[in-house]
């Protein structure tokens, strides 16, 4: 039986470069984003599996003999690298749990996703544990900052630890742990089968972002973390315009095919920023000083106007990008474009107050800003009494 208060925490991502150019081939950079989500773990009642998720409003308790009873019908059959979870699976744990068949809303999916990687995984691995989650996050939903591979991140860490298939790393007096490179690789791919839950047919890149933190390089269904990744400070900001991915990537695949001529140089170009900004990551320190910004600056600019050129720019984000330029910063828009999210790079000797500017003029915009890093570290086991007084406040509210 599970007899430990821990927390577990997985970050979020935004894509660097490559935006859209990747669905075509090019390269992506994706860099893990230092807003998380926490899962906080504790014994739950003798026969009770208990989950909270009240940023999507969830709150559900279960007997652990009727998830046992069930779990006959979602356990993997065959081969190890048989391509879970299957339609039969999800249609059984969708009646169990009263869920209606073809449901998107975000409370579903996030019940759905945990209900079957909690009797998938205990029925490899062990018993249906009682014990009872909460997850908070700091990660806005539907902003295509991967919010639910953190979760998927976070569950399949919890999970394979109460299970046993992981260890416990954190040693009595630690504020954090991690686990070995084999452990990270089994919380990924079971954290991959949970974003299928949600997805369908993810790339993979959220849930590896949220496992090794870092940056990614993506190509072709291909992951490749880089070497080494210094941590830079951003505003993140969302303009809260809502967008549809899959039209914006029909847009481009149609522009491209329209003018093939013009459009195929303009991906190349986007294909090239990418690698050579994986060079320059590569190459700079841990804690980059000011004169390593430029060129990452100058990559963010050209970048912005290649994706105007693609047809995935928006007036929000042009807005931002010029308010930003007032206090001389250099911003670019993030994932599908829009509408959605922008990022902004902040060189270290920018002053406090010049950020604290930028800010209040983009909120005065009607947008929401954030400032963090990117090059987080991935998925944490943390002692509960080391976490910010911030979460832990959100998780005692909960």
């Amino acid at each position: 039986m599970w007899a430990r208060d821990v927390a577990v925490s997985a970050p979020g991502k935004v894509i660097l470069h490559g935006e859209h150019a990747v669905v075509l081939g090019k390269v992506a950079l994706a860099v893990a984003l230092d807003l998380r989500t926490f899962l906080r773990l504790r014994p739950g009642a003798e026969g009770r599996l208990s989950v909270s998720l009240p940023g999507v409003g969830v709150r559900r308790s279960w007997d652990t003999p009727g998830l046992r009873a069930l779990q006959g019908r979602i356990a993997g059959k065959g081969r190890e690298e048989e391509p879970l979870p299957r339609g039969e699976q999800l249609d059984a744990l969708r009646e169990f749990a009263g869920i209606a068949a073809g449901a998107s809303a975000p409370e579903s999916l996030a019940t759905l996703a945990f209900l079957y990687m909690c009797l998938a995984i205990s029925a490899k691995y062990g018993d249906v544990p009682s014990v009872d989650i909460l997850v908070w996050s700091e990660l806005p939903t539907g902003a295509g900052l991967g919010s639910s591979a953190a979760y998927a991140v976070c569950l399949a860490a919890a999970l394979l630890m109460v299970c046993g298939a992981i260890s416990c790393p954190l040693q009595e007096g630690e504020s954090t742990a991690r686990w070995t490179e084999e452990e990270l690789t089994l919380i990924n791919s079971w954290a991959f089968r949970g974003e299928r839950v949600i997805h369908g047919n993810p790339s993979g890149v959220d849930n590896a972002v949220g496992t090794w933190g870092g940056a990614l390089r993506y190509q072709a269904g291909k992951i490749t973390p880089l070497k080494r990744v210094p941590t830079l400070r951003i505003l993140l900001t969302n303009t809260k315009v809502p967008r549809s991915t899959k039209v914006l990537v029909a847009g481009v695949k149609e522009k491209v095919l329209k003018f093939p001529a013009i459009m195929n140089p303009v991906l190349d170009s986007i294909d090239a920023i990418s690698q050579e900004c994986q060079s320059v990551l590569e190459a700079m320190p841990a804690n980059p000083s000011p004169e390593h910004y430029p060129v990452l600056e100058e990559f963010f600019d050209i970048n912005q106007h290649h994706l105007n050129v693609l047809g995935v720019g928006h007036p929000s984000l042009d807005r931002l990008c010029q308010v930003t330029a007032t206090h001389s910063l250099h911003s670019k828009l993030t994932g599908a474009g829009g509408g959605g999210c922008g990022i902004t790079l902040l060189p270290p000797d920018t002053s406090p107050l010049a950020v604290e500017a930028a800010k209040q003029d983009l909120c005065a915009c009607g947008f929401e800003c954030w400032e963090t890093k990117i090059g987080a570290p991935g998925v944490t086991l943390h002692s509960c009494s080391s976490l910010s007084a911030q979460v832990l406040h959100a998780l005692a509210q909960s």
